[in-house]
């Protein structure tokens, strides 16, 4: 566009009223997107009844109505399939999201987002964390993506704990690996994995030796919660290097060591020395590559120091 193409274009308009302009805009796009809803759900409720009095079995019912909602949006098929599964959990599950989403509180992603949060709840469970949040009467003016589905998140959890932590867990039977051509003969490569699978493509596609936390009570559970999570267990063996489980505490006050500040005397710590081989359990650690503090290390955390008990866990098959 031209200089004078963008002249005419703001021609008798300030910037105030620009912005005024495009919130009035997007207020409409808001509602044009809950009347939309309004529609598929009631074109599905028209082709169903079409299709029941042909004699179509009922599990077939409604087949065809996302084509035609994708066909009439100009979206693909799959799109238009989410779209009215978005369309009737709005209208007929969540009235105070539609109805922020009307009054254009809400956009369609963020309405999108509170669907998605509540989507492993029955519908009465869904309803009553629709109208805890209450969306229509400005909960969310101000809030980003993040704040809305944690809170979704949070109030779905508190509703039905066991159907969330069901969803969680059902997560990592949804993932995939998908790769698609790129110019330049390269190519797009994408994987939906639980974390610790990530971590294992991760130190595979780079070499590198890539660290990770688990939260275990112990070092020999970390392998029973990785397998819990799904981590097929030639994963575990190839990549995982080594465990190690660290608990800190204070120090006693007469501890203190004059030479390294506030920290650990070198004879009271429980760390190996920095020429030591590191074996434990007959596994032998290169020091370029231990997490552990030297023996002689001030230890300072934020000035106060801190003794710590480490221990390192071998895969099954690197037992020596």
């Amino acid at each position: 566009m031209t200089d004078d193409g963008t002249a005419a274009l703001g021609a008798g308009l300030d910037a105030a009223a620009i912005v005024d302009e495009l919130r009035v805009l997007e207020g409409r796009k808001s509602a044009i997107t809950a009347r939309q809803a309004r529609l598929a759900v009631s074109l599905d409720l028209i082709r169903r009844r079409e299709q029941a009095d042909a004699g179509m079995p009922a599990d077939q019912l409604g087949a065809g109505v996302g084509a035609e909602i994708a066909l009439a949006r100009r979206e693909s098929p799959a799109k238009g399939g989410r779209l009215l599964g978005l369309a009737r959990a709005l209208v007929t599950e969540m009235p105070h999201t539609l109805a922020a989403l009307e009054a254009g509180q809400l956009n369609e992603w963020r309405a999108t987002l509170l669907v998605r949060e509540t989507a492993c709840l029955p519908a009465a469970g869904r309803a009553a964390v629709d109208e805890e949040l209450a969306a229509d009467t400005g909960t969310f003016d101000g809030a980003g993506d993040r704040a809305i589905t944690a809170v979704a998140r949070a109030a779905a959890y508190r509703r039905d704990p066991r159907s969330v932590t069901e969803r969680a867990a059902h997560a990592a039977t949804e993932r995939y690996v998908s790769l698609r051509p790129a110019p330049d003969t390269m190519c797009y490569l994408a994987a939906l994995l639980p974390v610790a699978a990530g971590v294992a493509v991760q130190a595979a596609l780079t070499g590198h030796l890539v660290l990770a936390t688990l939260h275990t009570n112990t070092a020999a559970a970390t392998i029973t919660r990785l397998l819990d999570m799904g981590v097929e267990d030639y994963l575990v063996t190839s990549t995982v290097v080594g465990i190690q489980a660290q608990r800190s505490a204070l120090p006693p006050a007469n501890d203190a060591s004059p030479a390294s500040g506030v920290g650990i005397p070198a004879q009271h710590s429980t760390l190996p020395p920095a020429n030591d081989a590191r074996r434990t359990h007959g596994v032998e650690i290169p020091a370029e590559h231990s997490a552990l503090p030297q023996a002689n290390d001030a230890r300072r955390t934020h000035g106060v120091g801190t003794s710590a008990e480490h221990s390192i866990l071998p895969p099954a098959n690197d037992a020596k």
